[in-house]
């Protein structure tokens, strides 16, 4: 391996990536737009005729533009021929999706599959980098695997952080930048691939704010990844589980999220209560460290208790409906909002996805309203309305399942004007409950007490 990257040019070396989802797309726009060479390699026809038309095959802002211009820089390609994106990097970035298998643990087919291939398109000169999320030890095992084929290059563990509708920041502004292989000589060459992040010297870098990097082992690094998304379902969990003990006792979750958000140790970052968290990544990395650690002899019980307690969080709002409304059959329910979070159009694991299915079990007439989500596989019989206004049209409760921006600023008095009946529940604690009240409407929301029920500020 020495004696290959001897022959490598020095500077940022070219990449390819393996992949063309939320990960695979960002990084090869990503890289070439910070002065790298990258050529995606995506065996799906329709994705890789959408992204040669200068797209990306979902929803990400900004990233449609930077596939556009890494194309027309001729910094960026995209092929479905294994050797040529061989032939034109020395680091591959493997961004494969790895879903839950029944058990909890990540299916890893796409990822052996991926593997092999480059395996048998490679030279031997090449860094293997692992950028999806995999089980620990997977580097480990992939090295193995690679060696079976008939091809030895190193691996290198790199676990993604970005976030769905800010993954262009989080990869270009990240907080830090994680690194482990048992190959010094490997991670320095993928080094090379982030110095411009690292120095933040790029157009749009900020120098004066350059990221922290992280060598460390192949275990630490996978662990790392796994760590980091628990820890936040796990804050988000506790948050809804202290929203409800207030709705028991009457306090005000807004408030406590507030006050405990302003001590450091703590943080305001994801303390917002609400109906539980969802989306492919969260869900997918506990059940999957949950596995491991099962595998190990240990039962993870706090980390089984945030999957618990968002579980139980997802019923909320049916609870609150049928407190209400009593029984469910027949009525007609707006729901507002059904990506995971706002800024994305990704349904997948989404709470506000569970809500519409338990209301169709229960027999409720369900109409939805989401700014990007258009269509609904699965759920026979729901309505798509072309406004929030249309959606609640007759309708005998709202519901507000994702927090997006346009729906802070409705019209609550036309809301009400165009319901047959008065709730509104909101499962994102979007409003202020007296402009609820004062439209008309009888307000329910995530841990906070009635509007006449709260208690007055001290002057």
């Amino acid at each position: 391996m020495k004696g290959a990257m001897s022959q490598t040019r020095r500077g940022m070396p070219p990449v390819a990536v393996v992949g063309s989802g939320y990960v695979g797309t960002v990084v090869a726009a990503a890289v070439a737009a910070i002065g790298g060479e990258a050529i995606g390699l995506e065996v799906d026809a329709e994705k890789l005729r959408v992204l040669r038309d200068g797209q990306a095959p979902f929803r990400e802002p900004g990233l449609d533009a930077l596939v556009a211009a890494g194309l027309a820089s001729g910094r960026l390609a995209f092929t479905d021929d294994a050797g040529e994106a061989m032939a034109r990097s020395e680091v591959v970035f493997l961004c494969v999706g790895t879903p839950s298998a029944p058990d909890g643990r990540p299916d890893m087919t796409a990822v052996a599959s991926a593997a092999r291939s480059i395996a048998r398109a490679s030279d031997g000169r090449h860094v293997l980098v692992t950028k999806s999320t995999v089980p620990i030890g997977s580097a480990r095992w992939l090295s193995g695997l690679l060696e079976e084929v008939g091809c030895e290059f190193p691996v290198v563990s790199n676990p993604e952080f970005l976030r769905e509708g800010a993954a262009l920041a989080d990869f270009l502004h990240p907080d830090r930048i994680v690194l482990g292989s048992d190959h010094p000589e490997a991670l320095e060459r993928v080094v090379e691939v982030y110095r411009p992040i690292l120095q933040q010297r790029f157009p749009g870098g900020d120098p004066r704010r350059q990221p922290p990097l992280i060598r460390t082992g192949l275990l630490t690094a996978e662990t790392v990844k796994y760590a980091a998304n628990a820890f936040l379902a796990t804050k988000i969990s506790f948050i809804n589980e202290i929203a409800n003990i207030c709705e028991l006792v009457g306090a005000d979750v807004v408030e406590v999220a507030a006050a405990i958000g302003l001590d450091n140790r703590i943080g305001s970052a994801f303390l917002d209560p609400g109906i539980g968290w969802g989306g492919s990544c969260f869900g997918k990395d506990l059940a999957a460290l949950v596995a491991t650690a099962h595998e190990c002899g240990y039962d993870a019980p706090l980390l089984q208790a945030t999957i618990a307690v968002n579980g139980k969080q997802r019923s909320l709002l049916v609870e609150k409906l049928q407190r209400h409304l009593q029984v469910l059959r027949g009525r007609r329910i707006t729901v507002l909002g059904l990506t995971f979070k706002p800024g994305t159009d990704d349904t997948r694991d989404s709470p506000a996805v569970d809500l519409v299915h338990r209301l169709v079990d229960l027999g409720a007439a369900v109409t939805v309203y989401d700014p990007l989500v258009k269509a609904l596989d699965g759920v026979p019989g729901v309505r798509f309305a072309r406004d929030p206004y249309d959606a609640a049209e007759r309708s005998d409760a709202v519901v507000i399942a994702t927090d997006w921006p346009e729906f802070v600023v409705l019209d609550l008095a036309t809301i009400a004007e165009r319901m047959r009946g008065t709730v509104l529940i909101d499962g994102r604690n979007v409003f202020d409950p007296g402009a609820v009240r004062s439209a008309g409407l009888r307000y329910d929301c995530v841990g906070r007490p009635p509007v006449s029920a709260v208690e007055s500020a001290p002057v």
